[in-house]
C-alpha cells in the first residue's frame, strides 16, 4: 500500500494539487483535526520497501452512519478536498461510494447547521472518488491482481519450502492453511505453485466422498516413491454443504485412515508482513498515478471507478460493477451455486483452478486415449526462473493429452548428441520450486547443428517440439543506503541490450535514474542527473540510487559513470557500485514465474495438441507459418505469434523487439523520481465496463 500512496503524493504535487494524509482510514475523516494532514514530497521517501502503510487503515463504525459521514464531509470542505483515493476492500469502496452519493445532501445539511456557507456548498458541489483494491485475498473482481496479494504468496512459498525440506527428510504429511475467508485465490496459486497433493477452496469444494478420493490420491503419490505430501486449506474452506472443512478435521483424517505422520501449519497474519515483493510495488505506483490522472479527468458526471489491472495495462472500471459482481460471488456460494462462483471470480482464477486440477490428478494410463504421437521439450539460452515449472506442466498435460512426452538434455547441443529419452508424470514432481534449469540449457544456437537435429528427430519420431527459453535486487543496497547520509550506489543490471530489468528495478526501488540502451543518454544527461542527486542532498532525503542496464552504452560503462558521479559529487556525496551479474537468475523461482510458467507451458501444450489433431496421418504434417508459433503476453491477452511474423518485429542485433510495451512506463519513474516527463494515459483514459471481454484469450495471471 505504501507505493500506492506514494504514487499518489507525488503524482499528485507533480501536477500542482495538494494532497493530504488521511490517517487511520474512515475513522481519520470523522474525527478530522490532526488525522488529515497536507503532504509534501519528502514525506513519502524511503517507505517503498516498508511494509503495511505509514498513514494507517482502521475499520469505523461511525462512518457507516449518516452522522458519521457528516463529519468526514465537514473535515474535508474545510481543508477543500473534492477528490478522493481509496485505497482497500470491496467495503471501503462501497462506503467510498456511498459517500460520494450523498456528498451533496451532506453539504446542505452542514450548510443549515451553520457549519459551512452557501459559497463553500456551491466550491465544493461534487466530490470525485477514485478506488484502488489493496487486498491480500485478491477476492475483488474487475482486476486481475489486488495489491498486496503477490506479496502474500512470497510469504507463503518462502514458508511451503521451508516445510518441504523437512517433510521430505521425515517422510511427513503437512496441511497448510493460508488466509481466504471468503476467496481462494491464494490457496489455489500456491497449491499451483508448489504442486500441492490436495487444495481446498471455498468457491469449488471438493465433490461428495472426498475423503476416500484423498486418501487415495495421497497413498499413491507415497507409491510413487514421494517422500511428503501437502495440502492445502483456504481459511474459508466448505464442503458442498457450506459446512466448514478445517486443517484439524483433515490431519485427523489423514492420520486415521493412512497413520501418516502430519502436521497442521497455519500461516495466520505473517501472510500480511513483510517487505512487498517488487511486482506489488511497480502494481501499485501504475494504479497510484493512474488514479491521480483519473481524478483530474473526473467531472461532475464520471461515475466513482476503480483502477485495475488487466494483463500488462491498466484500466478503469465502474466502481459500482466491481462491488456488485463481487458481492455476487458470494451469493453464489451461499447459494451453493459453486460453478457460478468460479465463473464470476474472472477468467484467471477459473484457468488457475483448470489448471491444477490438469496437473495434479494423473489418471490412468488405460483411460487416457493415446495420439501416438512423440512431444519433446527443450531449453534453451540462460538459465530463467520458472523453467522447471514451464516443463512440469507441459510433460503432465502432454502425458494427460495421450503423447509420449520426450526430453532433451542440454540445449540444441544436447539434442544434436541424442541426448533424449522418455521422461514421465512422476519424473517432474516437485519441480515446480527447483531454480535454474534440471533439463540444462546452453546458449548455443541451432545453426551449425541443424543437420544432426534433424536426424535425431527422425530416430526418436518428434512430432512436435516445446522450446521453452529465449533468444538462446536492488531493495538491499538501498536500505544499506538508507541508513547511510549522502551516498549514491550505482547498480548495474543483465538484460543484454533489453533495459526491461534496470527500468522495472528503478521503478520497484524508488531509483533516482536508470540508464537503459532503448533510450540513448550523453555526458549532459549524466551531468543533469549529478546536478539533480545535488539538489536532493540538500533536503532530507540524503541518499541515491542509480540503475544501469549492462549494455546501455559503450563507452558509459559502470565504471566511467561511478567515477564521473564520485568526481562531481565531491564534498557532496560519495559513491559506491555493485554488479548483480549471474545472482540474478540464481535463487527459487518467484510464485509469480512459477504460476506463469505452469499455466503458459499448459497452454502451449494444449495448442500443440490441438495441431496434432488436425493433422493426423503420417509423413510431412505442417507447412504452413503458424505451425511454428511464440506464446506471449500481447496487451491483455495471450497470444500465439507465427514466427515470420515476428521477424519483422525483432532487432535481431540486439535481440530485443522493436517497440517495448515497458517503455510506457518510463516516464512514471522519472516522475516519481521529481524529473519533467510527459506521461501518456491515452491507454486508460476510457471507462469500461467490469463484464467487456475481447475476443481473444485474457492473459490470466
Amino acid at each position: 500500500m505504501n507505493a500506492a500512496v506514494r504514487a499518489v503524493v507525488r503524482m499528485g504535487i507533480y501536477v500542482g494539487a495538494k494532497v493530504y494524509f488521511i490517517y487511520e482510514g474512515y475513522q481519520g475523516m470523522v474525527d478530522g483535526g490532526s488525522n488529515i494532514v497536507e503532504a509534501d514530497w519528502e514525506s513519502v521517501s524511503s517507505i517503498l520497501q516498508v511494509g503495511g502503510t505509514i498513514i494507517g487503515s482502521a475499520r469505523c463504525k461511525a462512518f457507516r452512519t449518516r452522522e458519521g459521514r457528516l463529519k468526514a464531509a465537514c473535515n474535508l470542505v474545510q481543508r477543500g478536498i473534492t477528490n478522493l483515493c481509496v485505497i482497500g476492500g470491496d467495503g471501503s469502496l462501497t462506503g467510498a461510494n456511498i459517500f460520494r452519493k450523498e456528498w451533496s445532501g451532506l453539504l446542505e445539511e452542514l450548510a443549515q447547521h451553520g457549519e459551512i456557507d452557501k459559497e463553500q456548498v456551491q466550491k465544493h458541489a461534487y466530490l470525485n472518488v477514485v478506488g484502488m483494491v489493496g487486498s491480500i485475498d485478491n477476492d475483488f473482481c474487475g482486476t486481475d491482481m489486488t495489491i498486496g496479494t503477490d506479496s502474500a504468496l512470497h510469504r507463503i512459498i518462502e514458508v511451503v519450502d521451508a516445510i518441504m525440506t523437512t517433510a521430505q527428510s521425515h517422510q511427513r504429511t503437512f496441511v497448510l492453511e493460508v488466509m481466504g475467508r471468503h476467496c481462494g485465490y491464494l490457496a489455489l496459486v500456491s497449491a499451483l505453485a508448489c504442486g500441492a497433493d490436495w487444495v481446498f477452496l471455498p468457491e469449488s469444494p471438493p465433490e461428495e466422498g472426498w475423503q476416500e478420493n484423498m486418501c487415495i490420491k495421497l497413498s499413491e503419490n507415497r507409491a510413487r516413491k514421494k517422500r511428503l505430501n501437502i495440502i492445502i486449506v483456504a481459511e474459508g474452506a466448505i464442503d458442498t454443504q457450506n459446512k466448514p472443512i478445517t486443517s484439524e478435521q483433515i490431519k485427523e483424517l489423514v492420520v486415521t485412515q493412512l497413520g501418516y505422520d502430519t502436521r497442521v501449519t497455519i500461516l495466520g497474519h505473517v501472510q500480511r508482513g513483510g517487505t512487498p515483493s517488487a511486482f506489488d510495488r511497480i502494481l501499485a505506483s501504475r494504479m497510484g498515478v493512474e488514479a491521480v490522472v483519473a481524478l483530474l479527468q473526473a467531472t461532475p458526471e464520471t461515475p466513482p471507478c476503480v483502477v485495475s489491472l488487466s494483463g500488462t495495462q491498466a484500466v478503469r472500471l465502474p466502481l459500482v460493477e466491481c462491488v456488485q459482481m463481487t458481492q455476487d460471488v458470494q451469493k453464489a456460494m451461499d447459494e451453493r451455486r459453486f460453478k457460478d462462483a468460479v465463473r464470476l471470480r474472472g477468467r484467471s482464477f477459473e484457468t488457475n483452478l483448470n489448471t491444477y486440477k490438469r496437473l495434479a490428478i494423473k489418471f490412468p494410463d488405460d483411460q487416457i486415449v493415446k495420439s501416438n504421437c512423440n512431444v519433446a521439450v527443450i531449453n534453451v539460452g540462460a538459465p530463467a526462473a520458472g523453467m522447471n515449472a514451464a516443463v512440469r506442466s507441459a510433460v503432465r498435460v502432454g502425458i494427460a493429452d495421450g503423447h509420449k512426452m520426450l526430453a532433451i538434455y542440454d540445449g540444441f547441443e544436447g539434442f544434436a548428441k541424442g541426448q533424449v529419452k522418455e521422461i514421465g508424470w512422476g519424473d517432474v514432481g516437485g519441480w515446480t520450486g527447483q531454480g535454474g534449469s534440471i533439463l540444462g540449457t546452453k546458449r548455443t544456437l541451432p545453426g551449425k547443428f541443424l543437420e544432426d537435429i534433424a536426424q535425431q528427430m527422425r530416430t526418436h519420431s518428434i512430432n512436435a517440439l516445446l522450446i521453452i527459453g529465449g533468444f538462446e535486487t536492488c531493495d538491499r543496497i538501498k536500505q544499506s543506503a538508507s541508513g547511510t547520509k549522502r551516498r549514491v550506489f550505482i547498480i548495474e543490471t543483465m538484460g543484454g541490450y533489453c533495459g526491461y530489468l534496470a527500468n522495472m528495478g528503478a521503478l520497484a526501488a524508488g531509483a533516482d535514474a536508470a540508464y537503459i540502451f532503448e533510450e540513448p543518454f550523453d555526458i549532459r544527461d549524466l551531468q543533469s542527473n549529478v546536478e539533480h542527486l545535488t539538489e536532493k542532498m540538500k533536503t532530507t532525503i540524503q541518499r541515491g540510487l542509480v540503475l544501469r542496464n549492462e549494455s546501455c552504452s559503450e563507452n558509459y560503462t559502470t565504471d566511467f559513470i561511478y567515477q564521473l558521479y564520485s568526481e562531481e559529487g565531491k564534498g557532496v556525496f560519495d559513491c559506491r557500485k555493485n554488479v548483480l551479474g549471474h545472482m540474478q537468475q540464481g535463487g527459487a523461482p518467484s510464485p509469480f514465474d512459477r504460476n506463469f510458467g505452469t499455466k503458459i507451458s499448459a497452454r502451449a501444450m494444449q495448442w500443440i495438441s490441438m495441431k496434432l489433431k488436425e493433422s493426423p496421418g503420417k509423413g510431412k504434417r505442417f507447412v504452413t507459418d503458424d505451425s511454428i508459433c511464440v506464446l506471449g503476453i500481447s496487451k491483455r491477452n495471450l497470444f500465439f505469434q507465427p514466427v515470420t511474423e515476428l521477424k519483422k518485429e525483432t532487432d535481431f542485433e540486439h535481440r530485443i523487439p522493436k517497440e517495448q510495451w515497458w517503455l510506457k512506463l518510463r516516464p512514471l519513474m522519472k516522475i516519481l523520481a521529481k524529473y519533467e516527463a510527459s506521461y501518456e494515459v491515452s491507454d486508460s483514459g476510457q471507462l469500461e465496463h467490469v463484464h467487456h471481454r475481447g475476443h481473444e484469450e485474457p492473459a490470466a495471471i
